[in-house]
């Protein structure tokens, strides 16, 4: 049947018993497939990723500066990275760092929740925070 109509004989389910074919034209299945499989790939939720740098002893001004940025990725719907970088001998000020970040995530709370609590990992204090559905 597939000759006399010069289309393609394609199997569609091989498992089944018996098993399903369609006479249909080749490459315009697998074009109608890729179409298929692009749009709901863009419609997958794209995560997004910024991040905040501070340090042990970021001043108070600079620390306004930086929670301005942060509340507006989070306004954007983008995860946050906040983290504490020690340099050299300063990785004595653990505490502060830590301190920092739970402020800013008591600042945020309104705006986003805390995924994951400061956690040291080398020279670097990592806090996470997603935003909250609207």
């Amino acid at each position: 049947m597939a000759r006399e109509l010069e289309l393609d004989l394609v199997e569609i389910s091989p498992n089944a018993n018996p098993p399903v074919c369609k006479i249909l034209e080749y490459k315009k299945f697998l074009y109608e497939q890729k179409k298929r499989d692009k749009a709901l790939k863009s419609k997958a939720t794209k995560v997004i990723i910024k991040e905040i740098r501070f340090g042990p002893q970021t001043d108070e001004h600079d620390y306004d500066f930086k929670k301005k940025h942060a509340e507006k990725f989070l306004k954007d719907g983008a995860k946050l990275k906040a983290f504490v970088f020690f340099k050299g001998r300063s990785i004595v000020f653990k505490e502060q760092g830590q301190i920092l970040l739970l402020r800013l995530a008591q600042d945020l709370e309104e705006l986003g929740k805390v995924e994951q609590l400061p956690k040291l990992e080398g020279k670097r204090m990592t806090m996470f925070i997603s935003p909250k559905k609207k």
